[in-house]
């Protein structure tokens, strides 16, 4: 890996700082963007030329009362698109979304194999389905995200743990890779991640209005994880395991949990557990719900947190039930509990966010190193963006 003086380097980054102004402030100027980025007016204006060209920004001019022309520079909706594509344990789900989030293709299918190579030709399957949705709009993929239930390691990219998949230490970016690339998908950056994360990054990179600082989204289906945003930056920790906070223990010596430990949360609030017409199964899951958000405010003390996955979408008396004892213990410590709210995009959360991903890696290439890219064929770093 080169070091942070190469030009190269400098220049993505420099793109990714004016195309991160622009999507939190629409229509800047050239000059604003200069002054508001600290980079030179003739640098923003060699590189707002590259991004136009590129289709990566679009600069609508106008004229005003004294006759002078303005130009005012926004992200492009209509050039460039992204892909993002969950893996869950008994679905795969893909969309195809614009540079600012919005859906513009959606599919998903069932999964009935969950071997890590018979999941690879049924995903790119779609996901090359997606592209030709793009193409027919006239866009050009610039990347594909895919999240799934498991712990990435950033670096390497391979799948440590994914229990309720059955998947422990799988390389399985390669295979993935070379079913997109059998599946004739243009050479572009490939990022895989949690599925939580990716549900985060939804919420974050595609946010409406001011974007929060800190955000913790938590994803409960079968399994329970959480994806968490701090300082502008994906927490995934050491190993990938951050956010695995379904097997974190509720009761000692409780019931039998996916990954063979006893009393993990995910053994009483993960969908398995839920007996939905139960109202008593309900509330015990709510309040354990409630239990997990607690601690991830005290630990984290995020500005928002967001719940999701099909348990919270689909029995909103779990989502009230969590609420409720989140508030209690904020009244018990006197203070005020953080935000809480349901996904924006509903069940498409980890979808939507696999391809928010893509941003988000692209927007911030000095932490390039630390996250595993791989391409549909083979390119230099340099490519990439």
């Amino acid at each position: 890996m080169k070091n942070t003086g190469d030009p190269q380097i400098v220049k993505r980054i420099n793109r990714g700082v004016l195309l991160r102004l622009l999507r939190s402030e629409p229509g800047l100027s050239r000059a604003q963007l200069a002054s508001q980025s600290a980079l030179p007016p003739s640098s923003v204006g060699q590189l707002i030329g590259e991004l136009i060209e590129e289709g990566w920004v679009t600069d609508v001019t106008s004229d005003s009362a004294s006759g002078r022309t303005s130009s005012s520079l926004y992200i492009s909706v209509r050039s460039r698109g992204l892909i993002g594509a969950e893996l869950a344990v008994d679905y795969r789900r893909v969309v195809a979304v614009s540079l600012l989030g919005e859906v513009l293709w959606s599919c998903e299918e069932p999964l009935t194999n969950t071997d890590p190579n018979a999941v690879c030709a049924p995903l790119a399957s779609l996901i090359a389905q997606a592209n030709a949705a793009l193409q027919a709009r006239g866009m050009q993929l610039s990347g594909i995200g895919v999240g799934l239930p498991g712990a990435i390691d950033d670096f390497s990219g391979v799948v440590r743990f994914a229990p309720n998949l059955g998947w422990r230490n799988v390389k399985w970016s390669p295979l993935l890779i070379d079913a997109l690339y059998q599946a004739g998908l243009p050479r572009v950056p490939v990022y895989i991640q949690n599925e939580a994360d990716t549900a985060a990054l939804s919420e974050y990179e595609f946010s409406e209005g001011d974007r929060p600082d800190s955000l913790i989204f938590v994803n409960c289906g079968i399994g329970v994880g959480a994806g968490i945003v701090l300082n502008d930056r994906l927490f995934t920790g050491t190993n990938g395991m951050a956010g695995e906070i379904g097997h974190n223990i509720l009761q000692l010596n409780g019931t039998l949990c996916s990954c063979g430990r006893l009393g993990c949360f995910e053994a009483y609030i993960g969908s398995r557990a839920i007996q939905p017409d139960s109202v008593s199964s309900l509330q015990d899951a709510g309040h354990d719900l409630g239990v997990l958000m607690q601690n991830l405010w005290t630990t984290f003390d995020p500005s928002v947190l967001v719940v999701g996955g099909s348990s919270c979408m689909h029995y909103p008396d779990l989502v009230q039930a969590a609420s409720a004892t989140l508030q209690l213990y904020a009244l018990s410590a006197g203070v005020s509990a953080p935000q809480l709210r349901l996904a924006r995009y509903g069940l498409q959360a980890a979808a939507v966010g696999a391809a928010a991903l893509v941003l988000h890696r692209l927007f911030r290439p000095t932490t390039q190193r630390a996250h595993h890219v791989s391409m549909v064929e083979p390119a230099s770093p340099d490519e990439l963006f």
